[in-house]
């Protein structure tokens, strides 16, 4: 894919701080169904290392909070710093997905890649915890690890390569969501689709040389890709 924004970050700053399938392209694909003005204050909501930060700071122009409970600030901090960018452009924070520390109605947007999942399996999280952080007619962006259709009760071979049955249980389908922001009231969904970067961020991923990302070689050289997707997912607030 023709990914622009995603490849003017040098290989081996992703390689050092992908942390799952290329974020970047995952975060320009997204970024790409909607339009979030350049000075919108956004929420990268799980932002791990800082790629997507970096990503929507300096190749969008918008104003992003890079909340990540896992992550150390100060060195994201200092990540940022080496991209060029400011406090005043990218501010992180260690925070939980359940107890974000913003004023009602503080973001224009909220974007978060491949994280959702991990706390938004939850139908009360969005509603409770996320949706009333954003102002009225402010979109949602999310970027989930999916599967083609949900395989939970007889999972194949290859997914069970790298991952536990428990830890499958954190990618559902398409429907599946649907069916979960539908509990949700004030929230519109805009748009749901498979993303078609999938296969190349997860290629890029199992490139890279760590622990976590040999794990995961096993099951992607083995079929898993014929059975997961990305689903971006186009939210809108009431």
């Amino acid at each position: 894919m023709n990914s622009p924004k995603a490849n003017s970050f040098p290989k081996s700053t992703m390689r050092e701080r992908s942390m799952g399938p290329n974020p970047l392209k995952l975060c320009e694909e997204l970024l790409g169904c909607a339009h979030i003005p350049a000075g919108s204050v956004v929420l990268d909501l799980g932002s791990g290392a800082g790629l997507t930060s970096a990503l929507m700071a300096r190749e969008y122009g918008l104003v992003v909070y890079a909340a990540d409970l896992w992550s150390d600030p100060s060195e994201n901090m200092r990540f940022f710093e080496g991209c060029g960018l400011t406090g005043k452009q990218v501010i992180p924070l260690k925070a939980d997905a359940t107890a974000l520390p913003f004023a009602a109605g503080f973001f224009d947007a909220v974007v978060s890649v491949d994280s959702y999942n991990y706390f938004g399996r939850d139908p009360n999280y969005l509603g409770e915890h996320l949706l009333p952080l954003v102002r009225q007619g402010g979109e949602l962006l999310f970027a989930i690890p999916g599967m083609v259709r949900d395989c939970h009760d007889d999972l194949p071979a290859c997914l069970l390569a790298s991952w536990t049955p428990e830890q499958l249980d954190f990618m559902h389908d398409m429907d599946w969501w649907r069916a979960n922001f539908a509990q949700t009231e004030g929230v519109e969904v805009l748009d749901m689709h498979e993303m078609a970067c999938t296969r190349e961020a997860w290629s890029d991923w199992i490139g890279c040389d760590n622990e976590y990302a040999a794990g995961d070689r096993a099951a992607v050289e083995a079929g898993a890709l014929d059975y997961l997707n990305t689903i971006a997912v186009r939210l809108r607030r009431r």
